[in-house]
């Protein structure tokens, strides 16, 4: 590692993010109350690990060799190669607290891949190249939360569409900041083209008619893979993962259709307490009701 690399390392993970993006800032977070008491701890280690390693990947201080020094460090802590430093201490916790589950470390290990990719790559090139990133990035977080809850891989399908579709809110969500602060576009760009506008429209003031149009294309793909995960509580058998699952399918629907209704691109489009609220009665009446 370079020298400028270890002066990095020599911070703490906290110190590195963007101080702009907050944990408040996730629309969906992996732990809550629906979640049993017996697996909590170990779903908010596995958020802490993936937390500091996106704020690695996202930090507007850091150049891309740093950044792709750090992950690096962080991934091979999580291949028990590193001693615990302010960098890898969440790796190691994770470790630490599935040994003897038999849940794979690999869960958390994909994301690092994915957060290795936001380092360098900045443009997609179709659909299929950005649900591929997905895979890496969001589907992860549900085939976690399916192991350490003890399911089979029944609902798999199901959960990385609805994995796969949160990410892509998100990724609406912040379209504008992501491309103004980190040149990052997650878009298909012939989708763009096809149009006959490219990345710089994003830095309007708001959506013209033509990238709205891409925008309301991206949102027809995302609600494919969230009528998808509707299915999903079904063939969960935890009680509690089953309301949190139709829960936050709730919530993917009705950001999914506010976004179609506001411009992502004028204004920061999020749900207020009274929508996430409704998402959740509605969520929990649904896992409830939900029989494999």
């Amino acid at each position: 590692m370079t020298d400028t690399t270890v002066s990095v390392g020599d911070r703490a993970p906290q110190e590195l993010k963007n101080p702009t993006k907050t944990r408040v800032d996730e629309n969906f977070p992996v732990a809550s109350r629906l979640i049993p008491q017996r697996v909590r701890k170990h779903v908010h280690v596995f958020y802490l690990c993936a937390r500091a390693a996106d704020d690695v990947a996202d930090d507007p201080d850091l150049d891309p060799a740093e950044k792709t020094a750090l992950l690096a460090e962080m991934d091979e802590a999580l291949a028990g190669k590193r001693a615990r430093t302010p960098v890898t201490e969440t790796c190691l916790d994770l470790i630490e607290i599935l040994d003897g589950t038999g849940v794979t470390i690999d869960h958390a290990r994909h994301l690092l891949q994915a957060f290795q990719m936001d380092v360098t790559k900045l443009r997609y090139r179709n659909w299929s190249e950005l649900i591929n990133y997905c895979l890496y990035s969001a589907a992860p977080v549900g085939r976690f939360l399916l192991d350490v809850h003890g399911e089979d891989g029944a609902a798999r399908p199901m959960t990385d569409a609805l994995c796969n579709a949160l990410q892509i809110l998100n990724h609406l969500q912040d379209c504008k900041n992501d491309y103004l602060e980190l040149d990052r576009v997650y878009i298909p760009q012939p989708w763009l083209r096809e149009q006959g506008i490219d990345v710089e429209a994003l830095a309007a003031d708001a959506a013209s008619p033509a990238l709205r149009a891409v925008l309301d294309r991206v949102l027809d793909r995302t609600d494919e893979m969230i009528i998808a995960a509707r299915a999903a509580p079904g063939f969960i058998r935890d009680r509690g993962l089953r309301m949190e699952t139709a829960v936050i399918t709730a919530i993917a629907a009705r950001l999914s259709a506010k976004l179609r209704r506001a411009d992502p691109v004028a204004v920061r489009v999020e749900l207020n307490k009274l929508e996430y609220l409704l998402c959740t009665i509605t969520g929990i009446a649904r896992g409830v009701l939900a029989r494999r």
